[in-house]
């Protein structure tokens, strides 16, 4: 293309100092034009349409990380990544778990606009069976690039629902969201996946109903062995009630949480199951076999692939290759496998000579979990210098992640990028790299990374950011362009359990709400220019512009507030729960178990 406009440069200048352009020039044109008219195509797919390769860790802290801090964890290949791209330093999720930080992520929007935030303490969607999910009407950068043209795929985790009605509509699926090809699972990894740890999803509700019912089995045996032998009087009818009582009780909760492997733990190619429970030792070569086929199948037109890691979340499914390499344990193991994971991807890409032609992005999900653990052995991530973790909301800890980007010959190598940056901004940089307009009819919180990362501004286009907790504002972030200063109020911030232990042990996850959570007035206001481990509050004593601090933030929580309108709940209680009519199921319901994954495909590793 710089020879063609060469060329023209040429052409142009001959023709102004020699008068009349000569016949070779004009040829020269000719064949030009002849050229872009038959090969339109040529620069347009290369130039303005770059593939795009997308990559979310689960769980993984911002600390775990080579080019974060960490020099005990091997991380070659993303520090790789870091090396010859832009690395961000103040990037944040819209949440600090699961279910409403992707939903963001794919919409460009915080969750608490499309119903995605919780007002219950069931934060994530917890069953492939139930209505809940990403609205249909919502739309994800996938589907605008699908109307671009871009072949798109999504390889992984998805946890952002499966059907509304029925078994088979299919309306919170991938695939009604704008991605041609899904291969993953629609749920997420839990404990009862492996079946060899505690139950993991609502470990402390499960314990409640078993303690329930076993009160009711006692009553229902005194009651017995008193009729029986003539203790006490009381009617058959009584006895036989409370028994029918009990174990349709029995029946209520444990038809659905007793089976949690079969119901949650399955694997989906496109709307097909393939394998119910999936099985776990053969998952990392599938899905990177799968990642590795979609790029080479669409090498050579614009293509989107977002892998969605299963990766770092418990149970830490690790192979053989990779157990015992770190000093970290079974979590190191399982991040050092996640880093190699990564660098076959960029080989792929690169061996494909797509390497200039490919916009990458990795990040994490949210921040690592730190109530993950088994005895003595730590399962989650750490984060780093900040404070908190995975389902806090406000902390640092919980939201700040690692967000590395590179596109060799258009972006800066070896870049560090210190301004506040989100999840959510990947949905308009994505669709500007596609040369897709971002939706006009609502409102979206990200904004482009471009003009950052190609360095035509210095500061970032986000003045306030809004830290939710469920549906429950916790915090509220403020750039201070003028000066540089990043201040964070907290209004709300959990109790942790044991007090200063930072984590809320003793529950497994802090709550948002409830007897859990400390309200604070005034709020607790920190520098995070100064201070980004939140280990020093201010006060009117210490900071002068105490009270103008809270009061502008204030007026831009009012202001943001304005902009919010009700929305039906998708994490409500009905709608979060599990429904068997609504249960994927790839045999005659419930007798759903299966396996049409090929046992003879070559194994990746």
């Amino acid at each position: 293309m710089k020879k063609i406009l060469l060329i023209f440069r040429k052409l142009r200048n001959s023709s102004m100092y020699s008068g009349a352009p000569s016949a070779d020039s004009i040829w020269s044109c000719l064949n030009i034009w002849i050229f872009l008219c038959f090969f339109p195509r040529t620069f347009v797919s290369n130039a303005s349409k770059p593939n795009i390769l997308l990559i979310l860790a689960d769980d993984l802290g911002i600390g775990d990380v080579g080019c974060y801090g960490n020099d005990t964890i091997r991380t070659p290949n993303i520090d790789s990544l870091a090396k010859e791209g832009v690395k961000l330093t103040q990037h944040v999720a819209a949440a600090a778990v699961c279910t409403p930080s992707r939903a963001a992520f794919l919409t460009g929007r915080y969750p608490i606009r499309s119903g995605m935030a919780s007002s219950t303490e069931r934060r994530i969607l917890f069953w492939n069976g139930c209505s809940g999910g990403l609205p249909p009407n919502e739309t994800t950068f996938a589907r605008i690039l699908h109307q671009q043209g871009y072949s798109t795929a999504l390889v992984g985790k998805w946890h952002l629902g499966v059907n509304c009605k029925s078994r088979y509509d299919h309306c919170h699926h991938p695939l009604n969201h704008g991605f041609d090809y899904f291969y993953g699972m629609p749920s997420t990894l839990l404990n009862e996946c492996q079946g060899t740890d505690e139950p993991e999803l609502a470990k402390s509700l499960q314990d409640t109903y078993w303690l329930y019912t076993q009160i009711i089995i006692l009553a229902v045996l005194t009651l017995l062995i008193g009729k029986l032998t003539n203790l006490f009087s009381v009617k058959w009818k009584i006895i036989i009630c409370l028994a029918i009582y009990g174990f349709l009780y029995f029946i209520s909760w444990f038809s659905s949480y007793g089976f949690t492997k079969y119901w949650n733990c399955i694997l989906m190619r496109n709307h097909d199951i393939t394998e119910q429970p999936m099985k776990l030792d053969k998952i990392t070569s599938n899905m990177l076999k799968e990642a590795v086929s979609f790029i080479e199948r669409n090498k050579h037109r614009p293509f989107l692939l977002f892998v969605s890691l299963l990766h770092v979340h418990t149970p830490l499914i690790t192979t053989e290759k990779f157990l015992g390499r770190s000093r970290h344990g079974l979590y190191g193991d399982n991040v050092e496998e996640m880093d190699w994971m990564v660098g076959r991807l960029l080989d792929v890409i690169d061996k494909k000579g797509l390497k200039n032609t490919t916009f990458i992005y990795f990040a994490s999900d949210h921040g690592g979990s730190l109530e993950a653990h088994s005895g003595n052995a730590q399962l989650g991530g750490w984060n780093g210098i900040y404070k908190g973790g995975k389902g806090m909301g406000g902390w640092e800890g919980g939201i700040r992640v690692p967000g590395i980007i590179r596109w060799p010959g258009v972006l800066p190598a070896d870049i560090v990028i210190n301004e506040l940056t989100s999840l959510m901004d990947i949905f308009p940089t994505v669709i500007q790299l596609a040369g897709g307009a971002v939706p006009q009819d609502r409102v979206i919180d990200g904004r482009s990374l471009l003009p950052l990362l190609q360095g035509t501004v210095q500061h970032s286009e986000h003045q306030f950011m809004f830290h939710y907790c469920g549906v429950f504002l916790h915090a509220v972030r403020w750039h201070q362009k003028d000066s540089g200063t990043v201040w964070k109020a907290h209004y709300t911030t959990p109790v942790f359990q044991p007090k200063d232990s930072g984590a809320c042990f003793r529950r497994g996850i802090c709550p948002c709400f409830g007897n859990g959570i400390t309200h604070h007035d005034p709020p607790l206001l920190f520098d995070l220019s100064q201070d980004p481990s939140e280990a020093n509050p201010l006060s009117a004593d210490t900071e002068p512009l105490f009270d103008t601090i809270i009061r502008r933030i204030g007026k831009a929580v009012e202001e943001h507030h304005k902009t919010l309108t009700p929305v039906p709940q998708q994490l409500s209680y009905y709608n979060n729960m599990w429904k068997p009519w609504l249960q994927p199921c790839c045999g005659t319901f419930p007798t759903c178990w299966c396996d049409k994954e090929s046992s003879k495909a070559e194994d990746i590793l």
